[in-house]
């Protein structure tokens, strides 16, 4: 998957559409089911067509990837016969956008943490932090988010380039599956989001070279791949298995920075006197006072 262009998004829009609708049973739809030979496990396209109000044929138009002038009444409708969650619906609609004229041009994406940026991840000493953009690259860290992610940061991955990629730590290290304590969840979800991405920024050369390369290099990447889940990351609880503190189980947030188009601060805020806010404190007592270190770039 070199070059996500045009002709790769129609199938993009394709194989999604497709997917999901191969999800929906008939009865999940509350469609009637007359006679026992279906030939699809899903809904067929005439029954989507019928759910969303529009005709087969403009159904079927939209299916072969072309989304382009289709109206945001259409896409509702489309997003409420399929089904589709939070995530789901902003995919498409990203897909959308990015089938018209203006949706092709690269977007911008800000490569360098400002100095205002680095002055606050500083004076967060008391918990891991860290600047990543939209592929994974980690961009800033303060201190104890690099001693959290040593092992990430330590990767032989990252002695000759960079910067510091935690999707590629994921699939590419086996020690990935001992720093994830849920390997299984932390793949799906960095696959799921590096999806969301490419309707976002299907022109992110970047972007699409990294998905290149891990669909070449990693069987578990491609087959999740090819499932075309898509997720919205804002907050959870990450499992982590760090090497010096062992198990830990710590909320985060991950917030988008408005000034800085594509770039996410993500930080670790565990409960006052749970075990990670113990084992926090060893390792900032492990990794000194909070000075940032931004990552290093090609």
């Amino acid at each position: 998957m070199a070059d996500f262009g045009r002709t790769n998004l129609g199938a993009e829009v394709r194989e999604f559409l497709s997917t999901r609708r191969a999800r929906i049973t008939p009865q999940q739809a509350g469609l009637p089911v007359y006679g026992g030979n279906r030939r699809v496990p899903g809904l067929r396209r005439e029954e989507v067509a019928l759910l969303a109000g529009m005709s087969v044929d403009y159904y079927v138009r939209l299916e072969r990837g072309n989304l382009s002038g289709a109206s945001d009444s259409v896409l509702d409708a489309l997003a409420h016969a399929l089904q589709l969650d939070e995530a789901e619906r902003a995919h498409l609609y990203d897909l959308a956008r990015a089938s018209t004229p203006a949706g092709r041009r690269p977007k911008v994406t800000a490569s360098r943490v400002r100095p205002t940026i680095l002055r606050l991840l500083d004076s967060m000493t008391d918990v891991p932090a860290y600047v990543r953009n939209a592929r994974f690259d980690v961009l800033a860290a303060n201190a104890l988010g690099r001693a959290l992610y040593a092992p990430v940061f330590d990767s032989p991955l990252f002695a000759q380039r960079g910067p510091v990629n935690t999707a590629r730590f994921l699939f590419l290290d086996p020690a990935g599956r001992d720093f994830w304590a849920d390997w299984d969840k932390g793949a799906d979800d960095s696959v799921a989001f590096l999806r969301s991405e490419t309707g976002r920024a299907p022109h992110d050369k970047a972007l699409t070279d990294l998905i290149g390369e891990l669909t070449t290099k990693s069987e578990e990447f491609a087959r999740r791949w090819a499932h075309h889940d898509v997720k919205i990351h804002r907050s959870g609880v990450k499992r982590l298995h760090h090497p010096l503190v062992g198990d830990l189980a710590l909320p985060y947030e991950a917030m988008e920075l408005p000034a800085d188009p594509g770039l996410r601060l993500n930080f670790y805020t565990p409960e006052p006197d749970s075990p990670e806010r113990q084992a926090l404190g060893l390792l900032a007592s492990w990794a000194g006072t909070g000075t940032v270190v931004p990552s290093h770039h090609d």
